[in-house]
């Protein structure tokens, strides 16, 4: 299964960059101190998975901590995207995938970790 995360997370990567949302540099400190979800007062959607959600995943991977048991991202993406002129389809099938990944590890004991806000 982690090669499956892994292969999505980089998709993800993919689309946010063809989208034009990957920054070549990351927020300030101050950005990444929020108790909103998603960052949704300090970061945009983009900013919180290129800088939040991708390497919280990446490390996971790494390490032995376990991958959370369920994940929701999606929504939030369609909801970023509604009313936009950008494209976010893609984007939002590759996120619906890591959803469907991690949520699928809950029932095969995935531990439930907590990703960074």
């Amino acid at each position: 299964m982690n090669s499956e995360v892994a292969a999505a997370l980089i998709d993800i990567e993919a689309q946010l960059r063809q989208l034009g949302h990957w920054d070549k540099e990351p927020p300030s400190a101050e950005a990444f101190i929020s108790d909103q979800p998603f960052s949704v007062d300090t970061l945009t959607f983009p900013q919180w998975l290129q800088f939040v959600f991708l390497p919280t995943l990446y490390q996971l991977l790494q390490g032995d901590k376990g991958l959370p048991g369920q994940c929701g991202i999606a929504p939030m993406a369609q909801e970023y995207f509604r009313g936009s002129d950008a494209a976010g389809s893609e984007l939002i099938t590759a996120l619906k995938r890591i959803d469907d990944l991690l949520s699928q590890g809950a029932n095969s004991g995935v531990k439930n970790v907590k990703l960074g806000s």
